[in-house]
């Protein structure tokens, strides 16, 4: 895929997963461990038919050296890093890590999930 075909399957891509996101919550609401949003988000993934990774490692590079080690929560597609968080409210470091495993995985969009009170929130970054 490239161009404008490749932007509408992004764009349908996240469509389906902000869907899924709001199916969770609709069901499970605030309150559990990321850990339960990140099952519960991996089934509902499935179930639409996408293909879903969970617990994805990554490695951070420097000059040929691995220097350091991370998982990302989900990868859906290939196209889609999704980092999920359970907080009242969210550090600002939140947004940089999620930037810095799109850089370390050469996916272009990440969304950033926070399952809380009174809804669940969703950011879309771009690398």
């Amino acid at each position: 895929m490239q161009g404008r075909e490749a932007l509408m399957y992004e764009e349908a891509l996240t469509y389906k997963i902000r869907g899924a996101v709001f199916e969770v919550y609709r069901n499970l609401g605030h309150g559990f461990l990321e850990s339960v949003y990140q099952n519960a988000l991996l089934y509902e993934l499935r179930h639409l038919g996408l293909s879903v990774e969970s617990e994805v490692p990554l490695s951070v590079v420097y000059k040929g050296q691995v220097v350091g080690e991370y998982r990302a929560d989900l990868v859906v597609d290939n196209m889609v890093l999704l980092e999920l968080k359970s907080q009242t409210m969210l550090h600002s470091t939140a947004d940089a890590q999620l930037v810095n495993y799109l850089k370390a995985t050469g996916i272009k969009i990440g969304l950033l999930i926070n399952f809380t009170h009174p809804k669940a929130t969703i950011k879309r970054l771009v690398l």
